[in-house]
Formats: C-alpha cells, sequence, structure tokens
C-alpha cells in the first residue's frame, strides 16, 4: 500500500504527535478500501479555518475539520488517486477536548480519521449514514487503543 500524505502546517499550533503519527493516523481509513491514495492534511488557525467554513458551509465560526474531496475530470490519470484536502484547527481541538473531558492525543485521531473517511464519501447527515461512519470511527481508533469517542461518560 502507498499512501501519500503531505502535511501542511499553516499556523503555531501544533499536534500533539509527529508527523510521521498523523500520517499514520490518515491511513488507518484507507487501507481496507484503497492500495494507493494521495490527500493532504493541513493544519490552521481559527482565522483560517472560520473563513473556509464560512464560504464552503456559511457558517461563520471556527470548526474542527473540514473535509474537501478532490474533484477532477475522468480523463485525467493520477498515478496515486487524489482524495482531497482534511483542514484541523488545533485550538478548536484543544478546546473541545477539554469541553468534552476527552484526551486531546485520541481526539486528534478521531477527528484525522473522520475527516479522510469525509474524503472518501462517508457523511453523518442522515441516522443511518452517521451510525454507519461512527462505527468504522470507533473500530479504527479501539485498533489504536483510544476509547470510543462517541461514549458519554
Amino acid at each position: 500500500m502507498t499512501y501519500h500524505i503531505d502535511i501542511q502546517h499553516a499556523c503555531e499550533d501544533i499536534s500533539p504527535v509527529t508527523d510521521e503519527i498523523l500520517s499514520q493516523w490518515a491511513s488507518l481509513p484507507l487501507q481496507s478500501r484503497l492500495d494507493s491514495a494521495e490527500l493532504t492534511l493541513r493544519i490552521v488557525n481559527p482565522d483560517e479555518i472560520t473563513q473556509l467554513n464560512h464560504i464552503y458551509r456559511k457558517k461563520n465560526q471556527p470548526t474542527n475539520v473540514l473535509a474537501f474531496p478532490a474533484e477532477y475530470p475522468d480523463d485525467v490519470v493520477l498515478d496515486y488517486p487524489l482524495l482531497g484536502d482534511v483542514i484541523i484547527c488545533p485550538a478548536v481541538l484543544a478546546k473541545e477536548s477539554i469541553d468534552q473531558q476527552k484526551p486531546l492525543i485520541a481526539h486528534w485521531a478521531h477527528i484525522i480519521i473522520h475527516g479522510v473517511l469525509h474524503l472518501q464519501g462517508y457523511d453523518h447527515i442522515e441516522e443511518n449514514d452517521a451510525m454507519i461512519m461512527q462505527a468504522i470511527e470507533t473500530k479504527l481508533l479501539l485498533q489504536l487503543g483510544f476509547n470510543n469517542p462517541y461514549e458519554v461518560n
């Protein structure tokens, strides 16, 4: 399996783990579906994610993650399927981990897996789709040694 994960640090905030671990987490939801793929993880400040959230979701506030699946013409041939971009805001993740009383590292793993699943077409708008996506997230997080993020303490 060959995965090309481009990690862009576009803010001063740092992740709680190395880029190598971030890449491993981003690769995990791909392993059962794709032999090869390429995607970008972009780590941004609240201003950038707020601007993107406002433009693309009409919500003028920061969010933890945004996923932008790649779109390109059918006749374009790529060495590796280009999945798209996952945009992550560490400041929001830090606040959420405190508010939700979850370990920061576990929350990062969850959000990266969540974003990469979005790039693969998973969604959580409809209840049945949400249940499917949450089951995959929970299974992968358990493989990493993290608790089910949907269990209420």
